[in-house]
This record gives structure tokens, sequence and C-alpha cells, in this order.
């Protein structure tokens, strides 16, 4: 069972890294001296789609990694 779990774990923070790197930049640079910032504010459907799968393997990791500390315990 231990072995799953942690099989789960490395799975899910590689991936969470990886989906991580995958993200546009959002930090505004020299477009935030003028309104140019706002024009790039919008999200597309597919960095919110990315969004959704990164907060998903996010969470089965946080999941697996409190399910260890209860089994180990």
């Amino acid at each position: 069972m231990t072995t799953f779990f942690y099989g789960l774990q490395i799975a899910s923070a590689i991936l969470s890294v990886l989906l991580i790197l995958l993200h546009s930049p959002k930090g505004d640079g020299m477009a935030a001296i003028g309104a140019a910032s706002q024009l790039f504010a919008s999200q597309k459907s597919t960095e919110k789609g990315l969004n959704k799968v990164t907060y998903f393997f996010v969470g089965l990791f946080v999941l697996s990694t409190f399910m260890l500390g209860f089994i180990l315990k």
C-alpha cells in the first residue's frame, strides 16, 4: 500500500513540475508602465485547461503526501 502512494507521489510531483513549467509567464515587465499589460491579461482556453490539469496533479500530490503521513504513523 505504501509503495502505491510513494509511486503516486513521485509521479504527481514530476508531472506537476513539468506542467508548471509549461505555463506562460505572468509578469508584466515593461508593459506595466503603460496600459499595455491589460491587453494580454485574458487567458486562452488552453491556458485554462492547463490550469485545471495542474491543480489536479498538485491536489493528487498533497493527497498522497497526507495518506503517506497517516499510513506511516
